[in-house]
C-alpha cells in the first residue's frame, strides 16, 4: 500500500527534511474531565488561572502541575480528519499517436518501466482540519498533489466525498470541500500564531504512521524557522511535539484549542520524530482560506517588483550594522511598486510594517501577508540615513496574454507546459524574466522534456538560432521533424544550449 510506500521513503541514511503523506482514519477517543479533576478545578491556584487565562506562568503547585490537557483535546480532536486522496488514469486500448510514441521509447508510462495496458492508480494519505462550517478543509498541497479524487473521513467515523477548491504549491496548502454534508460539522477556530513563544505548550493532532488519530504534546521550539525547504514561503513554527510520517495537513493546537499551525514536515534521520517538527503558521493558513472563501482558485500575492538578497556579516560591518539584519534590495524592475516607492538599489530592508525581517525567506512570508489592496511600510536603510518608505499593494500585471502551449509533438519540449513571460509570470515562478519571452511552467515527470533536462522556470531563448519571443514562435518550429534540434535556455542568469536529436 502506499502508506508503506511512503514510509519507506521516509527513512533516508543521512539527516534531510522529510515531507510526510498519510492516512488517518480513526475516531478521536471519548475525553471526560472526572470528580477528582472538577474538584481540583475549585483549588485557588487554578481560580487564579481563570481569571487571568491570557497571562503566561510556570505551575506553580502541585494541583497546577496535575492540570490535563483533556478539556483542550475534546474540543480540537473533532475538527481534525483524514483525507484520502487518488488518482486514477484509465488506459484502454485505443492509443493516441503520443500514447504509442511514450510506449515504444519510454515505456507504457513514460517512466521507462513499461508494461501492459490497463489502469493505472496513484494514492496518496494524509490529514486536514475542518476551518469552515460548510465543509472547508485545510490540509498539505502535497497530500493531494497530482490527484483528482478526494475523500474526507471524519473523527466520528462519517465519510464524504470531496472537492479540490484550491491548490497553492508555494505555501504547500491546498483547500478541499466536503460535499453535502450531513451537519455537525465542528471547525476549529483560528490562534494568532504572531503572538506565539518559544517555550510555549502547543499540541499536534493527526494520524502518525496510520494508526489512528493521536495527540502529542510539547512546546515551541524555535520560530521563524526559514531554512527548512519544503515551500517558496517558508517561516515556520519548531515544535518538539512528535510529529512523524501521518501528520501532514494535522493540527498544532494552542492551549485554548485554536489553530496555530498546520504540521507539514519534520527533518528526521529515521523517517521518526527526533523532536523537530515543522508547522505552518496560522496567519499564512488563514490567509489561504479565506481566498477559497472568496471563490478564488489560486492564491494571488502583492507584488513588488525587486529581488532581495541576504545580507552577509561582511555586508553588515560595511553598513555599520552590528548584525546581520534586513534585507539588500538587489533589482528593480521599471514601473513596478518597489521603483515607484523609491526603493533603490542597496537599499536595506529592515522591516515589514514594523516587523523585523532578517532574511529574503521571512521578507517574502511578511510582504506575502499582506493583501491586494491599500499600501505596507517598508523600513530602511540607505547609508547612514534610516527612513520609512509606503509601497503601493496590488497583483504582478498581465503585460500580455500567456498563450499557453502544452507541447504535443515530437520534439525535446514533448511533455513541457510553456507561457509568454509577464510580470505575473515572473512572480508566479520567481524569476527574472525578459518582457518578451517564453516560459516553462511546468514539465511532465517522465516525460521527453524531463528527460531531455528543461526544468520549470527556465526561458527559451533561441531554437537553431532562431530567437523565441512567443509560444507562436515554439508551436511553429515544432511542427516540422527536425533532425536536429539546438536549443537555448536562460536558466538563472545563464545561457545554456544543448543539442539533441530528432
Amino acid at each position: 500500500m502506499a502508506a508503506f510506500r511512503n514510509r519507506e521513503f521516509l527513512m533516508p541514511r543521512s539527516p534531510r527534511l522529510i515531507v510526510s503523506l498519510m492516512i488517518a482514519s480513526v475516531a478521536a477517543a471519548s475525553l471526560a474531565i472526572g470528580p477528582a479533576a472538577a474538584q481540583m478545578a475549585k483549588t485557588p491556584e487554578t481560580k487564579a488561572l481563570e481569571t487571568a487565562p491570557s497571562e503566561k506562568a510556570v505551575p506553580g503547585s502541585k494541583a497546577q502541575v496535575q492540570l490535563s490537557f483533556a478539556p483542550v483535546v475534546k474540543r480540537a480532536a473533532p475538527s481534525v480528519v483524514n483525507v484520502y486522496a487518488s488518482h486514477v488514469n484509465p488506459r484502454g486500448t485505443t492509443r493516441s499517436a503520443m500514447d504509442e510514441f511514450m510506449r515504444r521509447f519510454f515505456g507504457e508510462d513514460g517512466s521507462g518501466r513499461g508494461g501492459p495496458p490497463g489502469e493505472r492508480a496513484q494514492r496518496s494519505l494524509g490529514s486536514g482540519v475542518i476551518v469552515d462550517e460548510s465543509g472547508l478543509v485545510i490540509t498539505n498541497n502535497h497530500v493531494i498533489a497530482n490527484m483528482n479524487e478526494v475523500r474526507v473521513a471524519l473523527a466520528d467515523r462519517r465519510e464524504f466525498e470531496a472537492t479540490i477548491v484550491l491548490r497553492d504549491p508555494r505555501t504547500d496548502l491546498a483547500v478541499v470541500k466536503i460535499k453535502s454534508p450531513t451537519g455537525g460539522l465542528v471547525p476549529m477556530p483560528f490562534g494568532d500564531s504572531e503572538a506565539l513563544e518559544v517555550g510555549d505548550f502547543v499540541m499536534a493532532i493527526g494520524n502518525p504512521f496510520g494508526v489512528g488519530q493521536t495527540v502529542t504534546q510539547g512546546i515551541v521550539s524555535a520560530l521563524a524557522r526559514t531554512q527548512v525547504g519544503s515551500s517558496d514561503y517558508q517561516f515556520f513554527i519548531q515544535t518538539d511535539a512528535a510529529i512523524n510520517p501521518g501528520n501532514s495537513g494535522g493540527a498544532l493546537v494552542d492551549l485554548h484549542g485554536q489553530l496555530v499551525g498546520i504540521n507539514t514536515a519534520i527533518y528526521s534521520q529515521s523517517g521518526g520524530s527526533h523532536g523537530i517538527g515543522f508547522a505552518i503558521p496560522a496567519s499564512m493558513v488563514r490567509a489561504v482560506v479565506e481566498t477559497a472563501k472568496g471563490g478564488a482558485s489560486s492564491v494571488r500575492r502583492p507584488w513588488l517588483g525587486a529581488r532581495v538578497q541576504s545580507v552577509t556579516p561582511d555586508i553588515a560591518e560595511s553598513m555599520g550594522l552590528d548584525h546581520p539584519t534586513g534585507v539588500l534590495v538587489a533589482s528593480l524592475q521599471a514601473k513596478s511598486p518597489a521603483e515607484e516607492a523609491g526603493l533603490k538599489r542597496g537599499d536595506l530592508i529592515l522591516t515589514v510594517d514594523g516587523k523585523v525581517v532578517d532574511d529574503p525567506e521571512a521578507f517574502g512570508y511578511r510582504f506575502a501577508l499582506k493583501g491586494l489592496s491599500g499600501a505596507t511600510q517598508f523600513g530602511i536603510l540607505r547609508g547612514t540615513n534610516r527612513s520609512t518608505l509606503s509601497v503601493k499593494l496590488g497583483p504582478a500585471p498581465e503585460t500580455r496574454p500567456r498563450d499557453t502551449l502544452k507541447v504535443r509533438t515530437r520534439s525535446p519540449f514533448l511533455g513541457a507546459t510553456l507561457v509568454n513571460t509577464s510580470p505575473a509570470v515572473a512572480e508566479e515562478l520567481q524569476g527574472d524574466f525578459p518582457a518578451d519571452g517564453v516560459a516553462v511552467s511546468g514539465v511532465d515527470e517522465g516525460s521527453v522534456a524531463a528527460r531531455a533536462g528543461l526544468q520549470k522556470g527556465d526561458v527559451i531563448v533561441a531554437i537553431n538560432g532562431m530567437p523565441i519571443a512567443t509560444t507562436k514562435d515554439i508551436e511553429r518550429v515544432t511542427r516540422n521533424s527536425l533532425n536536429v534540434w539546438e536549443v537555448s535556455i536562460n536558466r538563472g542568469g545563464a545561457v545554456l544550449t544543448s543539442v539533441f536529436g530528432g
